[in-house]
């Protein structure tokens, strides 16, 4: 608009330099007979200087030798990155992602470090359940051989120590041993499922409570101050008519 408003003020001085020659013509309204002679100056403008927002049109203008050219462009706007600065997690995407994903609400949080954590203690279970229940079984059939008084069927011997033979006089001795043993593994795999899915719980809630405290305030005004007091006195903080001391703690948060 400046420039215009410039263009339009050189026309009205060079309307009223002309004089008589377009006098005449004066009240059709302005009319140039060699508007090329005419050397219009225009300051240079600094399209850099000028600040535009997105959807904003921005006006570049070309000065040529025989006049004003106006193009108008359309600013587009430029994709920027995600800040992962003042990124927050949201603690209900986090919860989601755990419970179908086991660690995903780690890697939502990008606390990556848990990780090792989580997948050590799925497979440690998974170890801990598959040995216990292969023990399981194998006690379990070296004791129905052993109950079974088949000579053919006599899986027990496997446990036995070197020399050792299982006859009448040891055979309730070592069948008490294979049934508490088989018990004993059945119980151990029983307890790495509760186990695992005590990992598994644990993995969720931490996920949520980690995306929920990621904006709680840790700055210094958290404080707790811990100091003798003097309680149940009749004076004022006066330790010698006090009927008892303490202790007062208090919480600035």
């Amino acid at each position: 608009m400046r420039v215009l408003a410039r263009l339009w003020c050189a026309c009205l001085l060079l309307v009223a330099g002309v004089g008589s020659s377009v006098g005449q013509n004066v009240a059709a309204g302005p009319v140039f007979h060699d508007l090329d002679s005419v050397a219009l100056e225009l300051p240079p403008v600094d399209t850099a200087a000028i600040a535009v927002t997105p959807g904003d049109s921005l006006v570049n203008i070309d000065t040529m030798a025989d006049g004003v050219s106006l193009v108008a462009d359309q600013v587009v706007p430029v994709a920027t990155g995600r800040d992962w600065s003042k990124w927050k997690p949201n603690p209900q995407r986090a919860l989601w992602l755990a419970l179908v994903i086991p660690g995903g609400g780690q890697i939502y949080n990008r606390k990556y470090w848990k990780l090792p954590i989580v997948y050590g203690g799925f497979l440690g279970c998974i170890y801990a359940m598959t040995w216990n229940n292969m023990m399981y079984k194998d006690y379990a059939q070296a004791y129905l051989d052993l109950m079974d008084d088949d000579p053919g069927t006599a899986s027990y011997n496997k446990f036995l120590h070197l020399g050792r033979q299982i006859n009448s006089s040891n055979e309730e001795r070592y069948k008490d041993i294979f049934k508490r043993r088989k018990d004993r593994y059945r119980r151990w795999r029983d307890l790495s499922f509760f186990v695992m899915i005590g990992v598994y719980a644990v993995s969720v809630i931490d996920a949520y409570v980690d995306a929920e405290l990621s904006e709680f305030d840790i700055s210094k005004d958290l404080s707790l101050k811990v100091r003798p007091t003097v309680m149940g006195s009749g004076v004022s903080n006066n330790p010698l008519y006090a009927t008892s001391l303490g202790v007062n703690c208090s919480l600035n948060f």
